[in-house]
């Protein structure tokens, strides 16, 4: 048995051999990033507003001028345009109880806020040279969605159980590194890259063996995971070279590089890259946890299955995996991009135009280079998964009960009968059948 054990030592040491360094230079990564809490320069001025929340009395209909947001297709404005006057009571800050009286958005009409509805409104206080002023902001959202939100993690937890309670902790865990550490650390100027990284693999040392425990199923994955990380992103830099991928290709990116300073879109074009990367994180960690799992279960129901076998056939249920998350990847930013696609359909340009043009360009270059780490990533954790298990001893044992069918039992090795033994001779095997077991061998685990 010392045999076996050897070989299980170098593939963990092996996996440590990865690991320990990225982990190490992600820890490195995070204390040389992390912000120092001055966000950049913007030149905004900032006037002093609160935002509370309060409660429709009325919303009446009224005759309002016409202005540009009402312009209509033929490029006219209309001389009057409906309007919508909204009193409302306020219902938190120092002004709870007061009734004021502010101009609901055009989009928004009287039959959309009946009595008791809640909204957000918009309190500038009153300085030196200017009164105080209300005005609409928003449609309170926090009821609906904190339900859909607590509704998703009861069903997560019904059907995953503590797993699923562990994969919330995770998210939460995750979301926290985006916005302490990612988004501040952008803001100040930082590689967009190396950000995006860092902040990836964070999250992924963390949630990986938060839902999925410590094992060397788990370990795999997350080097599979990584390795996709460092795939997508060569890529990325690569394709933005390419196709000269600016990273202002929208109003909201040319405003973020104007009041960032960043109108060279140097940095705007590392943010492009650090989307790529975090978008590609999620469909990676699925993918990998699925197929390091997926070779595990071939393992375990064909103990004397080799590399090769097991590496076939976890690539046929990769292949079928890939298929499935390309059209995810794809489907996903369409569905994010729909405005977009139904504006340039009234504009009737040609399709290789539309593709080629700098918001769309983005947006397939994203989702290429995303799903090509993602396709690269299958194959890679496919082989170390089949090399990792097979470096594990896989013992049998063998149940008359089956006809000589054989179980596998990791870690365990049952010596298979030859014949019947005589009673008392033998202690029962596994399965009720007679057999002579022997301890684990030295360093064995189940994963």
């Amino acid at each position: 048995m010392p045999r076996p054990s050897r070989r299980l030592d170098r593939t963990t040491t092996a996996l440590l051999a990865v690991l320990v360094p990225l982990a190490l230079a992600t820890v490195a990564g995070l204390v040389a990033l992390w912000p120092t809490g001055e966000g950049p320069t913007t030149g905004i001025v900032a006037m002093d507003a609160e935002y509370p929340s309060a409660r429709v009395l009325t919303a009446t209909s009224e005759s309002c001028g016409g202005e540009n947001e009402d312009r209509l297709p033929d490029g006219t404005i209309p001389e009057s345009v409906a309007c919508t006057l909204v009193t409302a009571e306020v219902t938190s800050s120092d002004a709870a109880g007061e009734q004021v009286e502010v101009w609901a958005p055009a989009n928004v009409r009287d039959r959309d806020l009946p009595a008791g509805t809640s909204i957000v409104l918009v309190r500038y206080l009153q300085t030196d040279t200017e009164p105080e002023v209300w005005a609409w902001y928003d449609f309170a959202r926090t009821t609906p969605l904190g339900a859909l939100a607590v509704a998703f993690a009861i069903v997560v937890v019904a059907v995953a159980g503590l797993r699923g309670l562990r994969a919330l902790v995770g998210l939460v865990i995750a979301f926290a590194v985006i916005g302490a550490f990612m988004l501040p650390a952008l803001l100040e100027g930082a590689d967009a890259l190396t950000v995006g990284l860092v902040g990836s693999s964070a999250i992924m040392f963390v949630v990986l063996y938060l839902a999925h425990g410590f094992s060397r199923r788990t370990t795999t994955a997350l080097v599979g995971t990584l390795a996709g990380l460092g795939v997508t992103a060569g890529l990325g830099v690569l394709a933005a070279r390419a196709a000269h991928l600016t990273g202002i290709a929208t109003e909201e990116d040319y405003r973020l590089a104007q009041l960032t300073g960043q109108l060279d879109g140097s940095a705007l074009r590392g943010l492009f890259l650090c989307g790529v990367v975090l978008a590609g994180l999620g469909v990676l960690n699925d993918v990998t946890i699925t197929q390091a799992s997926a070779v595990w279960e071939l393992r375990s129901s064909d103990p004397d299955a080799s590399r090769r076998t097991l590496f076939s056939r976890g690539m046929r249920i990769g292949r079928d995996h890939i298929a499935s998350t390309v059209y995810t990847i794809a489907f996903a930013y369409a569905g994010a991009a729909l405005p977009v696609l139904l504006l340039l359909q009234v504009y009737q340009l040609p399709l290789l135009q539309t593709l080629s043009s700098g918001e769309f360009a983005e947006e397939v270059a994203r989702t290429l280079v995303g799903s090509i780490g993602l396709v690269l990533a299958i194959p890679l954790t496919t082989a170390i998964a089949a090399a990792v298990v097979t470096a594990s001893p896989a013992s049998r044992h063998r149940s008359p009960q089956a006809g000589g069918h054989l179980h596998a039992h990791a870690a365990t090795a049952v010596a298979p009968s030859s014949g019947s033994a005589p009673s008392g001779s033998a202690p029962s095997g596994p399965d009720g059948g007679p057999g002579a077991t022997e301890p684990p061998a030295r360093g064995a685990q189940t994963d």
